[in-house]
């Protein structure tokens, strides 16, 4: 019996599924990259045998432009176990400015429930006009949430 590894492994080196050999030596070599870098790369793509890298900042990309040299001569000399099928010939970076979608939930509206106040208190203790008006107006809501 194959574990779910071989199983995945068979799969990724059938053609139709080249994307996932190619998002594996991606990630590996996304992996190179300082962890500031990285969290500043949004996605990478492979095009035309150039990696390319997008990234979200202009700091980013010089920071990239400094290490690139050093990965692409890294690369040349030692190719990853998941980079053996892909031909890198460049590597490339681009800032883009396009925002990033923020995607929200729409959650359902809360649940409504019985007023269990009577509204029986006395408002004839407050001494301040005004809050006794307030405090009236409160009781009469309750008492007519409570008959619903």
């Amino acid at each position: 019996m194959k574990k779910a590894s071989d199983i995945l492994n068979i799969l990724q080196h059938k053609p139709q599924f080249s994307k996932l050999s190619s998002y594996g030596c991606i990630r590996k070599i996304e992996s190179a990259f300082s962890k500031p870098l990285q969290k500043m790369i949004k996605f990478a793509y492979i095009k035309n045998n150039i990696l390319f890298f997008v990234l979200n900042h202009p700091g980013a990309k010089q920071e990239f432009d400094n290490n690139i040299q050093s990965i692409k001569s890294a690369l040349n000399i030692i190719k990853p176990k998941e980079c053996q099928d892909i031909n890198i010939e460049d590597i490339r970076a681009f800032v883009t400015h396009s925002p990033i979608k923020i995607v929200t939930f729409h959650a359902k509206k809360p649940p409504q429930y019985r007023e269990r106040a009577l509204g029986k208190f006395d408002t004839s203790i407050i001494k301040d006009p005004k809050l006794q008006a307030i405090a009236k107006e409160i009781k009469e809501i309750i008492k007519q949430r409570h008959d619903t």
